[in-house]
């Protein structure tokens, strides 16, 4: 079989299909790669969302019999929202990172490998395939470079000369020997923007990331926020764009390629003080379609929080005193104390009495340790 000219079909196919790029690499160990994740790994420069099997992560053979090669394929999403949400005097919206916008991109993504498979299948019944996501053994943006869509970054994302760092990525592992295509070639130069601009110091200028203190991880936690990043959160609740919005690829960048990428205002935008009290259902109904819900509600819950006591937003208090007082989770409960501590501008001798109540009242040490930290600033006021 003529490869090459199976490949050119293929790359025609893609485009119609709307995949915005595709590259084919092959699929030999990226073994260059194990130093750094080693080292990482000493570091303490991991989350416990990578695969935990390194050596699977750079060794294609060991997930998958007798591969030859992989396809890459990236797509391009908004960077701007056409339309934005009704700002209404006194209330106060968080804000989702771009790569949350629109239907979650694992189901996008997954759809389009799913056809790209099929014709490829149309073509070669037997061959082969293992489509990945961001959840996969391999790491993406490494195959990415090596299959030609892009680079690198110093901030670990990839970046392309079409569409900047603002795009989604996934693989196609096959046992079809397709040529490859030539690998992409760093391009920061001495640009250190990303570096210079990112608020916790996580992006290492390397290509690599302490992700414990990046913002968008920090997001996704499930526990008490670390005090030291709630400021810098600012207003967004889950994600964080800083590296990307100051990236010189980025500028100008702006596709809107894909409707079911297209972000829904009250989705990405949506007004803090009712996410306190969303119920299940509720939060499904407003959230679950974007990539952003996968951790369910409480790590947005408690951020919404912190972003209203970012906005010192004083109409919050009366809901922040509630979830105190009747919330059963504790993080809710001592990020709520926290925040009106960062409200309040003065004294208010109930509201001290109410925080001594509380803090006896309090089985669970950290949030009673939140409350009693509260509790001695709205004091020293």
């Amino acid at each position: 079989m003529d490869y090459t000219a199976l490949k050119a079909e293929i790359l025609q196919e893609s485009k119609r299909l709307g995949i915005d790029k595709l590259g084919f690499t092959t699929a030999e160990p990226f073994d260059y790669m194990l130093e750094d994740l080693k080292e990482q790994h000493r570091k303490g420069h991991t989350v416990g969302f990578e695969h935990q099997v390194m050596e699977e992560r750079i060794y294609p053979e060991l997930i998958f019999d007798r591969p030859q090669a992989i396809l890459s394929l990236a797509l391009a999403y908004p960077s701007k929202m056409t339309a934005k949400a009704e700002r209404v005097k006194g209330e106060r919206r968080g804000n989702f990172a771009r790569a949350s916008w629109g239907t979650d991109y694992h189901v996008i993504l997954r759809d389009k490998m799913d056809q790209l498979i099929t014709f490829i299948q149309s073509k070669v019944p037997d061959a082969r395939f293992k489509p990945m996501v961001d959840t996969g053994e391999l790491i993406d943006t490494v195959v990415a470079q090596r299959a030609g869509l892009g680079f690198i970054g110093r901030n670990g994302l990839l970046i392309t000369r079409e569409y900047g760092s603002y795009i989604y990525l996934g693989e196609v592992m096959t046992d079809i020997p397709f040529p490859p295509d030539e690998p992409g070639v760093f391009g920061c130069g001495e640009c250190t923007r990303c570096v210079d601009y990112c608020p916790t110091g996580a992006i290492l200028g390397n290509g690599q990331l302490n992700p414990n203190v990046c913002l968008s991880y920090q997001t996704q936690t499930k526990g008490f926020m670390p005090e030291e990043f709630r400021k810098k959160m600012s207003h967004v609740i889950y994600g964080c764009d800083i590296c990307q919005q100051v990236c010189p690829y980025n500028k100008g960048m702006d596709f809107h390629l894909h409707p079911e990428m297209e972000p829904e205002p009250e989705s990405v935008s949506p007004v803090l003080q009712p996410m306190l009290t969303i119920s299940n259902r509720e939060f499904k109904e407003q959230f679950g379609h974007l990539a952003g819900s996968w951790r369910g509600k409480k790590p947005l819950q408690r951020n919404a929080i912190i972003a209203l006591a970012n906005y010192r937003d004083r109409t919050a208090i009366p809901a922040l005193l509630q979830l105190i007082e009747q919330d059963p989770r504790p993080v809710m409960r001592g990020t709520a104390g926290w925040a009106i501590g960062e409200i309040v501008r003065e004294a208010n001798p109930e509201l001290l009495a109410f925080y001594e109540e509380r803090i006896a009242a309090e089985t669970d040490e950290e949030t009673r340790l939140e409350l009693e930290k509260a509790h001695q600033k709205i004091k020293a006021l």
